[in-house]
């Protein structure tokens, strides 16, 4: 066996290279010094058997962190493989809240399994966790916190502090309750080290600092995040009783999932699906929107079937035909991109949708007026025909003005009505430009140049 020496950068093509030459010992030391996301992402990079070989070198002691950074469907592939001693030693490292996601995932007898090898408090634990909304503060929450009382002095909190051999992390700021532990405020750790030792805790507390209820949906945690700039914030049952925190680092989680989920439901992609995973599954998950786009693609066949004769007669309209609807695609979807955006950012509603409708068409005239002479032009020094070149100008404003209004107006139907415009808007959009395009150009060239 070559030995082959520990690089500092390691890649992913020297992995591959030493798991096809089988090569245990660098393996064993590059997972050793990665950290769990690093070979999470590693993981995630290849095909099955690679993966299991990867796998049998992760060390054991991190093994449930490492499960905890992948995605579903390969966290799956890889739990349905692992023996259940080893199974439930992996769980066993997990903090409440991450192993709530990882034995839903599980079969009925294997959730079991691990919940009879918990501990009283832990299995409490996660009996409350599992009460609250997925998709809500409460499953984002740890309860991981520190609080203090307001009638102490910063002096008895900071020698209270000192007898911990270590924080929870990103601790910002101690929780201030009552004794009821209703919340009251929050004491920064700035407040705490620059104010004098004598001074009472609530008199330098931040009575401003809003806590977020427990079932407040996880989308508005990440929005409160951002606008607030925090790095953790309070959340609170009904009564105002203090029951967890929530980070940033659980709040990045929630901003990079629902990026991953627009882009993929753009494509029509589940947002979870194994880049490696089995050819029949992930075949039978983009047939749906295959077949859902060739029905599409019939429509506008159909319309141009309706202009047979002026197509037989002008031979430049079908040469020219795919500009129009190409240039009103792109116009939609720049339209629809940003109006899906701003929909996810809660930035547009019934109140302000006719202004960015507005906007919109007066940016679709514009472009098309400037392009549309641009297409005229070009149409005119290769066919030499103004009446072409008039038609075919024409038809580009008027279909980049109806995807400028498919734009706002699809995205905020769909939203409407409940449906996700990330996962169907861009083939309804996509149908009414081709449409619209077609029936346009060939309509004004059948009725002007024949």
């Amino acid at each position: 066996m070559n030995d082959t020496p520990l690089a500092t950068d390691i890649s992913l093509d020297q992995l591959i290279e030493w798991i096809h030459d089988q090569q245990d010992t660098p393996l064993k030391e590059a997972m050793a010094t990665l950290s769990a996301g690093d070979i999470a992402s590693f993981l995630e990079s290849v095909p099955p058997e690679p993966r299991r070989i990867l796998w049998e070198h992760v060390p054991v002691e991190i093994e449930g962190e490492v499960l905890i950074f992948l995605h579903e469907e390969v966290r799956q592939t890889i739990m349905e493989e692992m023996a259940g001693d080893d199974l439930i030693a992996a769980t066993d490292q997990m903090e409440i809240e991450d192993l709530v996601d990882v034995i839903q995932e599980l079969p009925s007898e294997m959730t079991e399994a691990i919940v009879d090898s918990l501990d009283q408090d832990r299995r409490a634990r996660l009996d409350q966790v599992l009460s609250f909304q997925e998709g809500t503060a409460g499953r984002l929450m740890t309860m991981d916190l520190l609080s203090v009382r307001p009638d102490v002095s910063l002096a008895v909190v900071l020698r209270w502090l000192r007898r911990h051999s270590k924080l929870p992390v990103h601790t910002d700021a101690l929780i201030v309750t009552d004794q009821e532990q209703r919340y009251l405020g929050e004491l920064s750790m700035e407040a705490l080290v620059t104010s004098s030792p004598d001074t009472m805790v609530a008199c330098v507390m931040d009575e401003e600092a809003s806590p977020v209820q427990v079932d407040t949906p996880e989308h508005d945690v990440a929005a409160l995040f951002e606008k607030r700039e925090l790095v953790s914030v309070a959340v609170v049952d009904a009564e105002q009783r203090l029951i967890g925190r929530i980070t940033i680092d659980d709040v990045i989680d929630v901003i990079r999932e629902e990026a991953d989920q627009q882009y993929l439901k753009s494509a029509g992609l589940d947002q979870e699906e194994d880049l490696f995973a089995p050819v029949v599954p992930s075949a039978q998950r983009r047939g749906l929107w295959l077949g859902i786009n060739l029905i599409t693609v019939f429509m506008a066949a159909w319309v141009i079937g309706q202009f047979e004769a002026a197509l037989s007669q002008i031979v430049a309209l079908a040469v020219l035909m795919p500009i129009v609807a190409s240039m009103g695609g792109i116009t939609g979807s720049q339209t629809l991109t940003l109006t899906i955006r701003g929909l996810a950012l809660e930035q547009i509603s019934v109140g302000n949708v006719r202004w960015l409708l507005n906007k919109e068409l007066a940016v679709g005239a514009l472009n098309g007026v400037v392009w549309s002479l641009v297409v005229a032009l070009v149409a005119y020094l290769w066919f030499g025909d103004i009446g072409l070149a008039g038609v075919i100008a024409i038809a580009m404003i008027l279909n980049m003005l109806v995807a400028a209004l498919s734009g706002v107006l699809i995205p905020f139907g769909l939203k409407v009505v409940g449906i996700d415009p990330a996962l169907s808007g861009a083939v309804i959009l996509t149908t009414v430009t081709d449409i619209m395009g077609f029936l346009c150009f060939l309509g004004l060239a059948s009725a002007f140049l024949l």
